[in-house]
């Protein structure tokens, strides 16, 4: 048992490095059976239960996730050189988005914002959405076929 917490406890661990040094991921959506996806500029969490990204709210993203919470999103360390088949991590993050309520939408702002100082003018627009996504099970594929889960929910 404490094998696999410390097992957990650094998967959890290199998540976070990843996700402090990568500033976009790739958000999956669906509308009608036909997937779309999207360049988004993302946070997350510290408990890693909650990513957040900013989008306005005439966005086809924002109408399909609106219409069908469940989502996707990849987030990876590629370079675009041969060796990431070797060395490269990619993390799929499945879940539920929702814009973030008014009881947590400043606590997410401050999150958002800190990694995306670049991005206030947008965030604080009255157009744009605070998306937050209820992780509840990551992807984590290493080494080209290595997959492990992590449950978060």
């Amino acid at each position: 048992m404490k094998k696999c917490m410390n097992t957990e406890l650094r998967l959890k661990q290199e998540l976070k490095k990843l996700f402090n040094k990568q500033r976009l991921a790739v958000l999956a959506t669906q509308k009608n059976g036909q997937p779309y996806s999207s360049l988004v500029a993302f946070a997350a969490t510290d408990d890693l239960k909650q990513i957040i990204f900013a989008t306005s709210r005439a966005t086809r993203k924002y109408d399909h996730f609106s219409n069908d919470g469940r989502v996707a999103l990849l987030i990876d360390s590629r370079t675009n050189k041969v060796a990431d088949f070797h060395k490269a991590i990619a993390v799929t993050a499945v879940g539920t988005a929702l814009e973030a309520d008014q009881r947590v939408r400043q606590h997410y702002v401050k999150l958002y914002l800190n990694k995306h100082p670049h991005l206030t003018e947008f965030v604080q627009s009255p157009a744009c959405a605070l998306v937050q996504i209820s992780v509840k099970t990551y992807y984590v594929v290493r080494t080209f076929q290595n997959v492990v889960e992590l449950h978060v929910a």
